[in-house]
């Protein structure tokens, strides 16, 4: 379980953060939806020791990482994995050696380090491309294969920048797809920051309004398109175009 209590964080005196209370389940998919500038990254690069609060605890499996001395802070981090926004690979390695990456110091052999990066490319729908380089990929592969490497050293957790920013609305729907089967396949816990509604709606059991700095209302995701919450319902209303264009009908 990850506990957040009035987290707080500015930059250059400017209120991004002003007391996030939110509390992630074991086991769940929770969505952090909200408006450009509104802090989601902040908050879950701060989640994982990136981005250090002002103020506030998170305490993760009881562990509260604001406080933690760096060896112990360096052991919670690597129960989690972070898909970054743009995917982060590196361009002067090919496909396998981007997803194994992370485990180099894993104690793992040769062999075992090979045979887990084809289990994870079969996992997100890319077996035999281990020998491609990253710029011979398009847009979603580069992504599918960014969530290989995220899963690859088993995280308990996993964390989501925007998995779905850049992509056309086919290629968004695939990664949507992939976020849901990973998470009842490996039975993780995941936290997506998104703008993306059809998305959150997909992958979430629950998703959380961040706005002004705090969480404005906290929804199960089958239930969001219909709130009443008046928050909620400006930002499904500016985001209705997006919506419908993507194929989603709101009833």
């Amino acid at each position: 379980m990850i506990r957040i209590t009035g987290v707080r964080k500015s930059f250059g005196g400017k209120p991004v953060l002003r007391g996030v209370d939110l509390e992630i389940r074991d086991g769940e998919t929770l969505t952090i939806i909200g408006g450009s500038g509104q802090g989601k990254s902040v908050l879950l690069k701060s989640m994982i020791g990136l981005i250090r609060p002002d103020g506030g605890t998170i305490l993760v499996d009881g562990a509260d990482i604001l406080h933690l001395p760096r060896r112990e802070l360096h052991r919670i981090q690597r129960q989690f994995g972070y898909l970054f926004q743009g995917g982060a690979l590196f361009d002067s390695m090919n496909v396998a050696e981007n997803v194994a990456f992370g485990l180099r110091h894993s104690g793992l052999s040769r062999d075992e380090i090979q045979a887990r990066v084809r289990t994870y490319l079969e996992y997100v729908g890319l077996s035999g491309v281990e020998h491609l380089m990253p710029d011979e990929l398009s847009g979603g592969m580069r992504k599918r294969v960014a969530l290989a490497r995220t899963i690859a050293y088993s995280p308990r957790y996993i964390l989501y920048d925007e998995p779905t920013t850049g992509l056309d609305p086919q290629t968004s729907d695939v990664i949507a797809e992939l976020i849901v089967s990973l998470q009842k396949r490996l039975g993780v816990t995941s936290v997506v920051v998104t703008h993306d509604i059809k998305a959150a709606v997909t992958v979430s059991q629950r998703v959380a309004m961040l706005h002004n700095g705090v969480i404005a209302a906290v929804e199960p995701a089958e239930a969001l398109i219909q709130s009443r919450n008046p928050v909620v319902r400006q930002f499904i209303d500016s985001s209705e175009f997006c919506w419908r264009m993507n194929g989603a009908v709101r009833t």
